[in-house]
C-alpha cells in the first residue's frame, strides 16, 4: 500500500488531471497535488462513504506553476471503507474521481521496548519552591512588611499623629530588614 495518492495537473494540457483510477490505505495518506503547468486551483471532495472514516484539511488548493502541495487526508475512524475522492479543477470543468479503499489498520506485532532506567525510583525536585529574599521566604516577609504597615497605620490613628506612625512604621521596617541582613549571614 502506498502512503501518497499522487495527482497530476496541467500534464497533457491546460487544466488536465491525471489520476490513478484506484488507491488503497490503511491509515492517514497525502494526496500530492504536482502541477506541470501554470498556477491553478485545486478541489479536493471524499464522498459521504469516505467521510465516516476521513476528512481533507481544506477543499480548496492553490499549486504554484511547476509546483507540488502535499495535502493530508486524515483517518478519523478505524474500519473499511469504500468510496472516490473527487478531484476537480478549472471551476469544475476538468472533474476526476478516484476510487479510494480504506482497509483495518495494519497492527504491528513489534515489542515496545523499554529501557531498564525507568524502573528505577527518579529522584523527586519540587518546583513549586517559595520565592526568597536570600534564604529568608518571601512569604514570611511580605506578612511582617504587611504587619508593620498596620501598626504604623494603627498608632496613627491612635495618637492622631503621622509623625508617630511614620517613626513606628520606619522601626518595624528596619527590625525587618535587620532580620533578613542576620538570617543571610548563617
Amino acid at each position: 500500500m502506498s502512503d501518497a495518492l499522487t495527482v497530476h495537473v496541467n500534464r497533457e494540457s491546460l487544466h488536465s488531471l491525471s489520476v490513478p483510477d484506484s488507491f488503497e490505505a490503511s491509515d492517514s495518506f497525502d494526496v500530492v497535488l504536482v502541477n506541470h503547468g501554470e498556477s491553478t486551483h485545486v478541489h479536493l471532495h471524499l464522498d459521504d462513504a469516505l467521510s465516516e472514516q476521513a476528512a481533507v484539511e481544506a477543499p480548496n488548493h492553490h499549486v504554484e506553476g511547476g509546483g507540488e502541495r502535499a495535502v493530508r487526508v486524515r483517518r478519523t475512524d478505524d474500519g473499511r471503507a469504500r468510496g472516490n475522492l473527487k478531484v476537480v479543477t478549472a471551476y469544475g470543468a476538468t472533474t476526476r474521481l478516484v476510487d479510494v479503499v480504506l482497509t483495518e489498520p495494519v497492527a504491528t506485532d513489534e515489542p515496545v521496548e523499554v529501557d531498564e532506567e525507568l524502573a528505577k525510583p527518579q529522584p523527586r525536585t519540587d518546583d513549586r519552591e517559595l520565592p526568597t529574599v536570600g534564604s529568608v521566604p518571601l512569604g514570611p516577609l511580605l506578612a511582617a512588611s504587611g504587619a508593620a504597615v498596620g501598626l504604623g497605620v494603627g498608632a496613627g490613628a491612635v495618637t492622631g499623629s503621622g509623625i508617630v506612625a511614620v517613626a513606628i512604621l520606619g522601626l518595624v521596617l528596619l527590625s525587618i530588614v535587620v532580620a533578613v541582613v542576620v538570617a543571610n549571614r548563617r
